[in-house]
This record gives C-alpha cells, sequence and structure tokens, in this order.
C-alpha cells in the first residue's frame, strides 16, 4: 500500500476570492472544473456547493464553499468542508482502512458521493485535523 499527498482543501464563503488568490497572487495554475467530475448532489446528499481548483503542478488546492450540514445530510460524523482538510491517495484503500479499523480509528466513508473517480474516507488525527485518503476508481 502507498500513501502520497494529493491536495490541501480550504474552505471559504468568497471560493472565487481564495481561487483569484491562489492563481493570481501565489501564481498557480487554474485546474478546470472538466478535470474533476463531481457526482451529482441528489435528495439532499452529496455537495452541490461551488469548488475551484489551483495546482504548483505538484500538489492541489481545493477550494470549497463552507457546509456545516454535508455530515449530517449524508448520514456521517466527519464533515470535510467544515475546517477543510489534507487529502493523501493510496493504491489499496481497503489495506488502509484495515488500519484504520486495527487502530480503532472511526471514519467517515463517503465512498464517491463527491468525485465520480474517486473513493474518499475522511477521519481524524489526535488533535481533529481532518484527514482524507482517497483512492482513484475510474
Amino acid at each position: 500500500m502507498k500513501l502520497e499527498f494529493h491536495h490541501i482543501n480550504f474552505v471559504s464563503k468568497d471560493v472565487d476570492g481564495m481561487h483569484d488568490f491562489y492563481t493570481n497572487v501565489l501564481g498557480m495554475d487554474d485546474i478546470p472544473m472538466e478535470s474533476f467530475p463531481r457526482t451529482e448532489a441528489e435528495d439532499g446528499k452529496g455537495f452541490d456547493g461551488k469548488i475551484r481548483f489551483a495546482t504548483d503542478n505538484t500538489m492541489q488546492m481545493h477550494l470549497a464553499e463552507r457546509d456545516l450540514t454535508v455530515a449530517f445530510r449524508n448520514g456521517h460524523t466527519i464533515n470535510p468542508v467544515d475546517q477543510g482538510h489534507i487529502a493523501f491517495r493510496t493504491d489499496d484503500l481497503a489495506a488502509f482502512l484495515k488500519i484504520l479499523d486495527d487502530r480503532g480509528i472511526p471514519y467517515s466513508d463517503y465512498g464517491n458521493a463527491f468525485s465520480k473517480e474517486w473513493h474518499q474516507v475522511f477521519f481524524q488525527d489526535p488533535e481533529g485535523n481532518v484527514i482524507e485518503v482517497h483512492q482513484k476508481v475510474a
């Protein structure tokens, strides 16, 4: 099983302003929305808030609209768009989940509720910071 750092997610009430900052002040490149196929939010589930992307061509910034109700609406306890999160990609999500299970670390398995191409799981570090681990599924 391999883990690699993938992105940092910041949440904001002004996603376009954040995107402008990271692209025009820090010089990151825009990642077009078409590069991130989203799952449609249906029946109040998923996430249909505004989101933009930027990259330095090594790592990504995901800039999402803050939504304090995402976990509740999706039947989970961990909300990835409350305070933001860091994310890692794995090549073996099942093996990683076994590590969490063996250590008694609870997690929220959102599957592909947010992305058509990623299976996403969210959990917290000992200080309560939210961490995502995902595996590409398409």
